[in-house]
């Protein structure tokens, strides 16, 4: 028997809001909306920057190709969305950014989730967002696969449309959503930082602003390793790591102790 909450509110925190309004219009989620179950909400980063341009990204710290989305408006634009949703529901959210190095989506994060009233859900875009909005903000990171998309959007409207199947009257009959059926080597992203150097008393990794490109890329290195090690360990056990690779490995985990 269901034991969440009868209706939930999900902020959308992106800068495309008409690609995450679609899953609203359509489906089950569209029926979810209709019934008042589902209250679904996006708010544009691009409105809480100061830039004239309304520009939400610069180039990364430590150099290297893409753009990094900046901290100030992701900030803006998450307490603007934990307010919205906090009218509506009095409770507190959970702040979840869409991104590949996040624990798995499966069922049984899904059940998880769909026991939250006030889900805001953060879709990043270019190479990733500044790693100081995830240490400050962030409650989860949740990935819905091992693979790259151009942006979070995608993945928070499927776990939008996830959770909206477990909310009541939603689908047809009582007991469709638990009789549903679910079912190389690699490592992790390394942190990404971007302007400000300094952001609520975090600054950038001193390596990053050194010049020195070899220091960089094996601090990079180093902490691809270290993250992947932490959360998916199997990607390394699967193919293995060059003598280097442990060397750099071992000093991570020395670090942490």
């Amino acid at each position: 028997m269901r034991s969440g909450p009868d209706s939930v509110a999900i902020a959308v925190v992106t800068i495309f809001p008409q690609l995450v309004n679609a899953v609203s219009e359509v489906g089950v989620t569209g029926r979810a909306v209709d019934n008042s179950v589902l209250k679904l909400s996006c708010v544009n980063p691009r409105d809480h920057t100061s830039d004239p341009n309304r520009r939400v990204d610069d180039r990364p710290y430590g150099g290297g190709p893409g753009m990094v989305m900046q901290a100030p408006p992701l900030a803006g634009a998450i307490a603007e969305a934990e307010k919205v949703n906090g009218q509506v529901t009095g409770a507190a959210p959970l702040v979840i950014y869409l991104s590949p190095q996040g624990e798995k989506l499966d069922h049984s994060l899904v059940l998880e989730l769909s026991g939250y009233s006030n889900l805001v859900l953060v879709a990043g875009r270019y190479e990733g967002v500044d790693e100081r909005v995830i240490e400050a903000l962030v409650d989860r990171e949740v990935s819905i696969g091992d693979y790259v998309l151009s942006g979070g959007e995608l993945a928070a409207m499927v776990v939008i449309d996830a959770v909206a199947r477990q909310l009541p009257g939603v689908l047809g009959h009582g007991d469709s959503a638990a009789q549903d059926s679910f079912a190389g080597q690699g490592v992790l992203d390394c942190p990404h930082y971007t302007r400000p150097e300094t952001y609520q008393d975090m600054s950038v990794p001193e390596v990053l602003t050194s010049g020195d490109h070899q220091a960089i890329a094996r601090w990079r290195r180093q902490q691809a390793l270290g993250r992947t090690w932490q959360r998916r360990r199997e990607l390394l056990e699967e193919g293995g790591l060059s003598k280097e690779d442990k060397r750099l490995l071992q000093q991570y985990l020395d670090a942490q102790n």
